[in-house]
């Protein structure tokens, strides 16, 4: 199968490029490189999926997405049959200081591939929401059947748009599509504005680390292969129509359109300062920490009902907090010659 994985040197990107050239798909992967984190950490994960893959099978282009012409250009060159969407301004702290950034990116870059999907018979596209999206909702754990009309930031606002606009497509052109909502995301080669990075790193250099909402915060932390396995499965379970949705009582997690949307989640909430006990654990070292109030535009808790993905995909997240924190610390050491 050929693929196209926008954000390819990402976080997530990087993992699903590995697995795809893995199983032998044929992977065309697009990024800007953007500076939002160390674009050092970018380029060295490019060197291992070069370095991993045979030049037939994988190839890389410089590109933003929210460059119209060259997003027609790469469809009309391609060849690829289903597409997967990481690229995206992420992190909904920086949404308050930059949200130019989260238009740019999110909505102009999503609709430019929405636009190449629906002119190039793509046969499925998969792409990156957020558990952003459930903004004030208190009901837990998160369900997709719940209303997910109050997003408390620009980049889960964004995100909430984009399973919108995904909507539009299918329905208007029978564009199959599939949003997933990631919670948390963490493992070896992640994002160095994430908390696990943010504490080991700060942890190792014996120097404080900043703990939001006086530590009181629970998430539902997911391992990356987790989330990888649960992207493939989606990617391979091509969307369809809801044959039971109905108009009079609409279900917002499918539809009457080859349209759907799923939380990838671990289902298991960890209490924030468990997690930081769990990293002084592994790395040996105890935390200097900085209790401070909670930040505009998070959220308490976050906790994934994960009932539609395991129904739809037969997956379900397994990894736990422990053995995803070692693996982690394990390469961040090395990575690092720390």
């Amino acid at each position: 199968m050929n693929v196209l994985v926008t954000g390819a040197a990402g976080f997530i990107g990087f993992h699903l490029c590995k697995y795809l050239l893995a199983r032998g798909d044929r992977v065309i992967g697009v990024d800007n490189l953007n500076d939002y984190y160390d674009v050092n950490l970018k380029q060295a994960r490019l060197r291992e999926l070069e370095q991993g893959a045979s030049s037939d099978r994988f190839r890389f282009l410089k590109l933003d997405i929210a460059d119209k012409s060259a997003v027609e250009t790469l469809f009309s060159e391609g060849a690829f049959e289903r597409v997967v969407n990481l690229a995206a301004q992420a992190g909904v702290r920086y949404s308050i200081e930059n949200p130019d950034a989260y238009i740019s990116s999110n909505i102009v870059g999503f609709m430019n591939l929405l636009e190449g999907c629906r002119h190039h018979n793509i046969e499925h596209l998969v792409y990156a929401s957020s558990s952003s999206v459930y903004g004030a909702n208190e009901t837990l754990p998160f369900s997709e059947h719940d209303n997910v009309d109050h997003p408390l930031s620009l980049y889960a606002a964004t995100k909430k748009s984009n399973e919108l606009m995904a909507h539009t497509y299918s329905s208007l052109y029978q564009l199959p599509t599939t949003g997933l909502r990631f919670f948390t995301v963490y493992g070896p080669w992640g994002r160095p504005d994430m908390a696990l990075f943010l504490f080991t790193r700060n942890i190792l250099a014996g120097e404080p680390i900043d703990v939001f909402n006086h530590g009181h915060h629970r998430r539902d932390f997911t391992y990356i292969d987790d989330i990888v396995e649960g992207v493939v499965r989606a990617l391979d379970n091509v969307a369809d129509c809801d044959p039971n949705w109905r108009g009079v009582n609409p279900d917002p997690a499918s539809s009457f359109a080859p349209w759907r949307v799923f939380n990838i989640g671990n289902g298991k909430p960890v209490e924030l300062m468990t997690y930081i006990h769990t990293i002084e654990k592994v790395v040996g070292r105890k935390a200097r920490i900085n209790l401070k109030p909670m930040q505009p535009g998070d959220v308490p808790e976050t906790a994934a009902d994960v009932e539609a993905l395991e129904a739809a995909v037969h997956y379900r997240p397994n990894t736990t907090v422990e053995e995803g924190i070692e693996r982690f610390v394990y390469w961040y050491r090395g990575f690092y010659s720390v």
